[in-house]
């Protein structure tokens, strides 16, 4: 059962309801500070290993490594999740990165880091970071009322699309005047944020585990209950859709911020920050929406959104060099176009993102949701890294704007077919249907 609020009122009480429970409120800023270090790792990374080979495959590969734990690693935190205190695992997995990213900074500073040594250790982050992302947000609809879950999603989201503007804005002096190692040591202090908030949340939540059955099959109950579900089914696969056709485009912004906008390292933090501020727009505005017809079409619209805005980013480098301008006009029209093409992309993707977690957190009983939540995220995550590492290579031999524009245009086209699926056609036009956990 959730806390009592505080009892403070405001004129932003509509957007910012669910940060007046403390727990909520705990996890809200952890969740921040950790997600912050998650993205401001993906562009150090990025940025150190593109310096060190020259080579967007390898960029990529780094991405991918960072990424694919959310295959190998969330059925196992989705149980655990469900089987022990859901604090105690958030707070384990904070402290597994916490101590990454000391042995990562102490590498860096020492000079004996190399590119395996990045990819290795960004398995050993995002296997963390796996299991801490199922585990929140299976917490999440603990620390609220039920009214109040769109609300606390849509800020959740916030932290982990906002992220994007927050982390690499922290790291961008350190990038520009000390490199990627003074950055990663600034990820120190965001793991022991935390890890010292996760320890402070005091609401006890855990799921339910069949102890008749067998730890695997336990495990197996999470994926269950998604394919027997037919609205959880077609929402989750069409999310990997989304996730890889217009979402796995990280490890191509080295090569668009170098080889298209004329920037250096920089430029890529600076792409990453347009996303998240697109992104937080986007997360603050739908925890106002209540009405549930108007969530159903905000859907629809952003996931159309979300396979344009690519085409806009690809164009920012098209246009300018087919225009009769000189070479400073065309590059500062370039730089904004692009930033208008990451604001677009952040937002849509962020306002997509949003609304598929909090339907899924709707109708996904407590008893597992830990295990869902494993289950989506093996989905999602396996999808981002698999994409970010063939873009990659791909970006070695074929134009970065080719690869935005076709897995842009592939994704528009598969949201007008999804209208055959009767689940995702009420959705668009109804919103999510009340319905009771099997």
């Amino acid at each position: 059962m959730s806390e009592q609020p505080d009892r403070s009122q405001g004129i932003f009480s509509r957007y910012l309801s669910a940060l007046a429970y403390r727990d909520y409120r705990i996890l809200w800023v952890a969740n921040l500070s950790a997600q912050a270090a998650a993205w401001a790792l993906i562009v150090a990374r990025m940025e150190m290993t593109y310096a060190m080979s020259g080579s967007a495959g390898l960029a990529g590969l780094v991405t991918f490594a960072a990424m694919i734990p959310r295959v190998l690693v969330t059925p196992i935190s989705g149980y655990l999740s469900d089987r022990y205190d859901r604090r105690k695992v958030l707070a384990c997995m904070f402290s597994l990165n916490l101590v990454h990213n000391i042995i990562l900074t102490m590498m860096a500073f020492s000079g004996s880091l190399q590119v395996w040594h990045l990819v290795v250790l960004s398995l050993l982050n995002g296997s963390a970071r796996a299991a801490q992302m199922p585990t929140g947000q299976a917490l999440l609809p603990n620390l609220v009322p039920r009214h109040l879950l769109l609300n606390a999603v849509a800020l959740n989201q916030a932290t982990q699309q906002g992220a994007r503007l927050v982390g690499p804005a922290a790291i961008l002096p350190f990038m520009a005047f000390a490199g990627p190692k003074a950055a990663f040591a600034l990820c120190i202090g965001f793991y022991a944020l935390s890890l010292i908030l996760a320890l402070c949340i005091r609401t006890v939540s855990t799921g339910q585990i069949d102890p008749n059955k067998s730890v695997l099959r336990n495990m197996a109950e999470g994926a269950v209950y998604m394919y027997q579900n037919l609205t959880l089914r077609a929402l989750v696969l069409l999310t990997l859709f989304h996730c890889g056709l217009t979402m796995s485009f990280e490890s191509l912004l080295p090569v668009i911020s170098r080889q298209l906008l004329g920037a250096e390292g920089l430029g890529v933090s600076v792409l990453m920050m347009g996303v998240g501020t697109g992104a937080l727009c986007s997360s603050i505005y739908l925890a106002g929406v209540r009405d549930e017809a108007a969530r159903g079409k905000l859907f629809w619209y952003s996931g159309i959104l979300s396979g344009l805005a690519p085409c806009l980013l690809a164009l920012s480098a098209a246009i300018p060099m087919g225009m009769s301008l000189r070479h400073d006009q065309g590059l500062f029209l370039g730089v904004l176009l692009a930033l208008a093409g990451v604001f677009v992309m952040g937002a849509s993707q962020s306002g997509y993102m949003t609304l598929t977690q909090t339907m899924i957190q709707t109708i996904a009983p407590d008893a597992v949701r830990g295990r869902i939540g494993g289950i989506y995220s093996i989905h999602i995550g396996g999808t981002m890294a698999l994409v970010n590492l063939i873009n990659g290579a791909l970006a070695d031999y074929i134009n970065a704007p080719v690869i935005l524009i076709g897995g842009g245009a592939v994704f528009v086209a598969m949201m007008f077919w999804s209208w055959q699926s009767i689940s995702l056609r009420q959705i668009y036009t109804q919103g999510l249907r009340a319905e009771a956990p099997a």
